[in-house]
């Protein structure tokens, strides 16, 4: 048996499990700021449940747009461009 077989095996799987990390990362990003996610999680939790990630983050400002009159006050002022 190759000698080196484990530590090519080791490190490929870091180097995928590196990758998937980034990956899920910049996904996160691309759903706004921290700010706003705490801000809206709640009422994204309750009223865009049908979303998916992978629909973009217009697909959740749309939901919470259509919802408005149920959001939070929070919510409603990062999605107005404003502090929670």
């Amino acid at each position: 048996m190759n000698r080196h077989l484990p530590l090519a095996l080791l490190l490929a799987v870091t180097l995928s499990t590196t990758a998937l990390a980034q990956s899920k990362q910049s996904d996160t990003q691309e759903m706004g700021t921290p700010e706003q996610r705490r801000a809206c999680s709640h009422d994204v939790g309750r009223f865009c449940k049908s979303v998916k990630p992978e629909e973009g983050p217009f697909a959740y400002l749309d939901c919470l747009s259509k919802n408005r009159e149920k959001l939070r006050a929070a919510c409603v002022r990062v999605i107005d461009g404003g502090q929670p």
